[in-house]
């Protein structure tokens, strides 16, 4: 079974982290809620609170196939300042495993220098952050072993191309019909 990491700090947009939790758990693959601040709970950017699967501390990173990065604010800045969490992104990229971010969170793929002449996309008027990438104004745009997206409106075709990267594109339009996105 494939895993992945979706990484949680407090200010994190909850739709975008939730919804990837829950298409990639529906696509059977094991999906952990992970606490950068190796807390129980995490506070979303509107005062939702969901609990953790586990702490970053706790994690076995090598069991993971993706790392997913949620926007919002202050939660991509918080996600940001997590040494470890960043250091995994350049160990996963350097290594070609798949890194995802939504909304303002390729920001900091951006900043670790990753995107350089990689087409990416981020939440609007956010490009500059996008240091050397190709900016694109996709819903959702893959280079390599990066997938990026621009918010919580593009939060489910994000989640399906982590599920056809992982599984394949039929899996991801399986559930694309079965959750009445796509006919």
């Amino acid at each position: 079974m494939k895993k992945a990491g979706i990484f949680f700090a407090d200010g994190f947009e909850e739709v975008e982290a939730l919804t990837v939790v829950d298409l990639l758990r529906r696509a059977g693959i094991e999906a952990l809620c992970v606490s950068v601040a190796n807390k129980t709970e995490a506070v979303g950017s509107h005062g939702i609170k969901v609990a953790m699967d586990t702490a970053i501390d706790e994690l076995d990173f090598d069991s993971l196939d993706v790392i997913v990065c949620p926007g919002g604010m202050p939660g991509t800045k918080n996600l940001e300042k997590c040494d470890k969490l960043t250091e995994k992104i350049k160990e996963f990229n350097a290594g070609g495993k798949l890194i995802a971010a939504i909304c303002a969170a390729p920001m900091i793929f951006g900043h670790l220098g990753l995107l350089k002449d990689k087409k990416a996309c981020i939440y609007p008027d956010m490009e500059s952050e996008l240091i050397g990438a190709n900016v694109v104004y996709d819903k959702v745009a893959k280079a390599d072993n990066i997938i990026t997206s621009r918010g919580m409106g593009t939060a489910i075709p994000f989640g399906l191309e982590i599920i056809a990267t992982l599984i394949g594109k039929s899996a991801a339009d399986d559930l694309a019909k079965k959750i009445v996105y796509a006919d």
